[in-house]
């Protein structure tokens, strides 16, 4: 299946670089290129793109609001230079399937997209320590919500919450990749998060 991708980000020979690396690889399609946050949406919505990847500071409409923009649309993945904790937050908070800093090479860049597209998430090491801090603030609230989950639901988190893919899932608890994806998005759903990569962090520090 080939991967459909938009690139999204204001300095063009930036652009030209992430498509020139992602048109390399034989499952991925770059079916659009976007200077600012208001192109993305707009492309996005018209081009159905399965990832879009996301600079954070771009003009008329920032990457984090074109995040929150394209909910339900497509996944994100933001690409950037800076992972100051405004905006490694801000990202992931507003439904950004990863986040990821541009001194990532081209293989991991590739990989990143890959596993996005699968409907799995992935953040940065350097920034992965602050932002388990960052979202272990209501604990009382996580045990009320985490009891209305069933007990599948509840072993599909406890997975996600140890960084396994939907295939790993799958394997591990016996039912197919497409039944892993429901159940996944069902706990999305009921917890009140936006993606995985935030129920991973949710569970970090939530009952288990």
């Amino acid at each position: 299946m080939t991967i459909k991708v938009l690139v999204a980000d204001d300095h063009a020979a930036v652009r030209a670089g992430l498509v020139l690396i992602l048109g390399g690889a034989p499952d991925i399609e770059v079916v659009g290129e976007a200077a600012d946050g208001e192109q993305a949406v707009e492309l996005a919505r018209e081009t159905r793109p399965d990832v879009v990847l996301m600079d954070v500071r771009m003009p008329k409409l920032d990457g984090i609001s074109a995040t929150r923009e394209l909910a339900g649309v497509a996944d994100v993945l933001i690409l950037t230079t800076f992972d100051v904790d405004e905006y490694v937050f801000g990202a992931l908070r507003a439904g950004a399937a990863g986040f990821l800093v541009k001194n990532t090479d081209a293989d991991s860049l590739i990989a990143a997209v890959r596993l996005v597209a699968r409907g799995d998430g992935l953040i940065s090491p350097t920034v992965t320590r602050r932002l388990i801090a960052a979202f272990a603030e209501q604990p009382v609230r996580k045990e009320q919500q985490v009891e209305g989950l069933t007990p599948r639901e509840q072993e599909v988190l406890a997975c996600v919450g140890r960084g396994l893919s939907n295939a790993e899932i799958a394997r591990e608890l016996d039912m197919a990749e497409a039944t892993t994806k429901t159940h996944v998005s069902r706990v999305l759903n009921k917890l009140g998060l936006k993606s995985r990569v935030q129920a991973a962090i949710y569970y970090s520090e939530g009952p288990r």
